[in-house]
């Protein structure tokens, strides 16, 4: 297979349109995979995606269109090229031009992409063994997998762009449930290497959940008081951070709105001053220092490639700060160019101690273990509706007495940053519901005032 570096210039060099930005990525991943407290299937995954993106001079503007392909050998490069011009052609003018972004160099571009494979699991497999032999003899299943890819992701184009960013992550989830199918629950957690990966601390949180669960407490669909694990929070507001482009608050379409026209871009939004921002140079969770878009969107625009990507303050002492912004939208509202990150986080000031110490804040209201099925019901009030899964549990006076049925819940994550009663400190979690499509999550577990349980539901 030929080196990505030299697909890029191949395309690049042969491409007759006014620019070509390609982007390649290369991908490994190995797996680990079990059912029943038995080891299934393992293996190693390599994969290539290349995208051609053309750009053709239409009147005063540009028009682009691009191409994906998964693997490229070099005889179809020809035909990638042109299809890609036949689509900008076709798409006539774009409505998010701006100029494109030339000569820059970030990362080793000559570097070879570096695999994953299985001595990733070297420590954590023995132990994940131990614990499925554990489990057969005290009659509990475990479901479950562990994953770790490394992602290296090249961009190139006719402007001289020549970026390099590489982005290893792992993952480990797992299911337990009593032998009689009646108790279920889950665990998880991210990685970059499986160093900080506790298989105790899984087992622990597994057996101590189903023990939960081994008394029954019915109660009624309403308001309560509810305690979400950080991975909770992090499903529940990564999709208040996927619809909060300008564009559209904007344009009167988003719970960003502000009525009368405008955004909502300086309104207190959470009065214990919760702070939210991006930045791709953190130390713990990294992300790109450049835009590598294949296509565009609400977020996103492929004129945007190659631009430098920079800490953004989303929220600050609880007052909406930004939006996400492409260079076009940035022009529309008059405000600061703010691209989307890929990694996200959440504090609260005063925010200290786990989510054992917030248990013990709660006189009366539940605890949940995820949710799933997330869906919009209204995007002007960004209501959400989802249901609660494997496990919710009644908390009186500092502590858990039993689970409860779970239910369906409809609540905004914008409305629910006016109810934060109480917060732990942010760690890197591991969302349910987003798992693979969102990773560097690092939220705080939280207390929700009055969160709306508005039905009983009858699944697990």
């Amino acid at each position: 297979m030929m080196r990505a570096q030299d697909l890029i210039e191949k395309i690049t060099a042969a491409a007759p349109c006014d620019d070509c930005v390609v982007i390649v990525k290369d991908k490994t991943q190995a797996n680990l995979r079990w059912a029943n407290s038995t080891l299934t299937t393992n293996g190693v995954i390599q994969e290539r995606s290349v995208t051609v993106i053309a750009f053709v001079s239409m009147g005063g503007k540009m028009a682009t269109g691009g191409v994906t392909r998964t693997g490229l050998n070099e005889s179809e490069i020809p035909k990638i090229i042109d299809e890609a011009i036949t689509a900008a052609k076709a798409a006539g003018e774009a409505d998010d031009y701006a100029p494109l972004a030339r000569d820059i160099s970030i990362g080793d571009w000559d570097a070879e992409h570096q695999p994953t494979g299985p001595e990733i699991f070297k420590k954590f497999a023995p132990e994940l063994g131990e614990m499925l032999q554990k489990s057969v003899a005290d009659s509990i299943e475990l479901f479950g997998y562990s994953e770790h890819e490394n992602a290296t992701t090249w961009v190139g184009s006719k402007g001289g762009l020549r970026l390099r960013n590489d982005a290893p992550i792992g993952r480990v989830e797992m299911t337990g449930k009593s032998h009689q199918r009646s108790r279920s629950t889950w665990d998880g957690i991210e990685t970059h290497d499986f160093t900080n990966v506790s298989v105790a601390q899984i087992d622990k949180n597994i057996r101590q959940r189903l023990e939960w669960q081994g008394k029954k407490i019915d109660l009624p669909a309403g308001r309560y008081d509810t305690i979400m694990p950080s991975g909770t929070v992090a499903d529940l507001y990564t999709y208040m951070f996927w619809v909060s482009d300008a564009r559209s608050a904007w344009e009167g379409r988003s719970v960003f709105s502000k009525k009368g026209g405008g955004t909502r871009v300086g309104e207190k939004l959470s009065p214990i001053g919760a702070n939210i921002y991006s930045d791709p140079a953190n130390k713990l969770l990294p992300g790109s220092s450049f835009i590598a878009n294949t296509a565009s969107s609400a977020h996103t625009s492929v004129f945007d490639s190659g631009q430098k990507i920079g800490r953004v303050d989303w929220m600050k002492d609880g007052v909406l700060q930004s939006l996400i912004q492409t260079r076009a939208s940035a022009q529309l509202t008059s405000m600061p160019f703010t691209p989307i990150g890929d990694n996200f986080f959440m504090d609260v000031p005063g925010g200290t101690g786990s989510l054992e110490d917030l248990i013990k804040k709660v006189d009366n209201g539940l605890l949940l273990t995820t949710m799933w099925y997330i869906r919009m019901v209204d995007p002007n009030s960004l209501l959400l509706t989802g249901l609660t899964r494997d496990g919710v549990y009644y908390v009186k006076d500092g502590e858990v007495q039993g689970a409860t049925n779970n239910f369906r819940w409809n609540d905004s994550p914008v409305n629910a940053l006016s109810r934060i009663n109480a917060a732990g400190a942010s760690e890197w979690t591991q969302p349910r519901e987003w798992a693979g499509d969102i990773t560097h999550m690092h939220m705080p577990p939280l207390v929700i005032k009055d969160f709306n349980m508005s039905t009983v539901s009858p699944g697990s």
